[in-house]
């Protein structure tokens, strides 16, 4: 029976087809998916990347900013799975990969991290500059890393991030179309009080000109557009196109990263740690974000006000970006931006989500007195250890710079995701696949993650 799983498990291994500047997704595939993956459905979605994938229109149309304050309290039932989500921003303002739960005792959501997982929770709509706050208490620990990014479809990123090892810190970055460059000044710390026993504020003002990184009102860090100018490609390496907000907890000191990624997360991740011990898991607590859209770029064409859209395969700077009317929501799960609507057969096959995932009971004692499930799309218990993450970079990045994945690549079943940034990690599958792949990952995942 191991034999036929693990034959199987490399079956499922061998589909992934990898998008990058050396190869752009296939027809049968075409879209490449934040995490550097060729698939369909969600891979079609946020994150989806048109430089890589087979055209620009395989990746469906981003939905237009929308101002918006969000509080967590008792909110998680209100968020809809990574894989249950087809592009109906109207229908859920957050989406989520890995784990979540309801923190009553303090009107908060949590995020957690089991062993070997990691969680990603991010904006169904883009902000095209604009405020971005977010009131949070990050996790602690050494290895352990919390995040608040803002992420471009094509790799501008802007980042807050926090290192556990190191709790009076707030590094900030910036990347622009995913290049890493190590001989600029890119990183800047912020000092501040201990950020996991305190709720600070922490906030991105991404203006055309400038973007300022603030903590508690007080900013810590600007930075100029004329800065970044690149005299080499003519260019300003400066954030400028349609981004989702992305916060994100993993396991940067995971004894499969890379030497360079654990050293800059401060160390060897402990995962028999008080934490561990007494829930289950490494978390963080995001209490509150907050969201206020500036005016689009002056001279940008508006068609309409649904949805932007990238409209050149060569130049993917905020010139070739148009807002119009184009529909965001893909009929099936299968669909890409090239057939959204393929197999409709009526208006409700074009809803954006169904229930959310089942929830899963958590190892141990629960972080709160008045909820004790973690909701997870992968549908395993926290204190599983299917999945893992690997890195083949040697430096220290960002969120999801320097991508190497080895998903499955195909709509329907995920298998792990590889970063040297805060790529999520887990196995994170739709529910009718969750008790398959939760009994195949248990006895193989050790291998999944050094197939390829």
């Amino acid at each position: 029976m191991l034999f036929a799983l693990l034959l199987l498990t490399f079956s499922v291994c061998a589909q992934a087809i990898e998008c990058n500047s050396s190869q752009s997704c296939p027809e049968s595939a075409p879209c490449c998916s934040q995490y550097g993956v060729c698939g369909t459905g969600s891979y079609c979605l946020g994150g989806c990347d048109p430089k890589f994938s087979y055209s620009i229109d395989a990746c469906m149309p981003m939905p237009v900013c929308k101002d918006t304050t969000t509080v967590f309290d008792k909110y998680v039932s209100k968020m809809v799975s990574g894989y249950e989500y087809l592009g109906n921003a109207s229908a859920a303002d957050w989406i989520y990969e890995g784990y979540v739960m309801d923190y009553e005792d303090e009107n908060a959501m949590i995020m957690a991290m089991p062993l070997n997982a990691s969680t990603v929770v991010s904006s169904t709509r883009y902000v095209w500059f604009g405020k971005i706050g977010v009131r949070m208490k990050t996790s602690h620990d050494p290895g352990v890393v919390t995040a608040f990014i803002m992420f471009s479809s094509v790799q501008d990123e802007i980042d807050t991030e926090f290192i556990g090892a190191n709790l009076t810190t707030v590094q900030t970055n910036y990347y622009f179309e995913g290049v890493v460059n190590y001989t600029d000044s890119h990183a800047h710390n912020i000092s501040t009080t201990d950020t996991f026993e305190n709720y600070h504020d922490y906030e991105i003002d991404w203006q055309e000109d400038y973007i300022t990184w603030s903590v508690d009102g007080v900013v810590g860090r600007t930075l100029y557009r004329n800065q970044t100018y690149n005299s080499t490609t003519k260019v300003y390496d400066f954030p400028q196109t349609p981004s989702r907000v992305q916060l994100s907890l993993w396991p940067g000191g995971n004894s499969n990263q890379a030497p360079g990624t654990i050293a800059w997360a401060g160390g060897a991740i402990d995962w028999n740690s008080t934490d561990m011990e007494n829930y289950g898991y490494y978390y963080a607590v995001i209490q509150s974000i907050n969201v206020t859209c500036y005016d689009p770029p002056s001279g940008t064409i508006k068609n309409g006000t649904t949805s932007y859209q990238y409209t050149d395969d060569k130049d993917f700077t905020k010139d070739k970006i148009i807002i119009g009317d184009a529909g965001t929501i893909l009929a099936l799960y299968n669909n890409t931006g090239l057939d959204p609507d393929a197999g409709k057969v009526s208006s409700s096959s074009s809803k954006s989500s169904s229930t959310s995932s089942s929830s899963t009971s958590s190892s141990g004692e629960s972080k709160t007195s008045s909820s004790h499930t973690l909701k997870s799309i992968g549908g395993s218990t926290s204190s599983d250890s299917e999945s893992s993450t690997t890195s083949s970079s040697e430096t220290q990045t960002g969120f999801v710079q320097n991508i190497k994945s080895t998903s499955s690549g195909t709509a329907s079943v995920q298998g792990t995701t590889t970063s040297s940034g805060g790529a999520p990690g887990g196995v994170y599958v739709p529910d009718k696949f969750a008790s398959f792949a939760g009994t195949l990952m248990t006895l193989v995942g050790s291998v999944m993650a050094f197939v390829l």
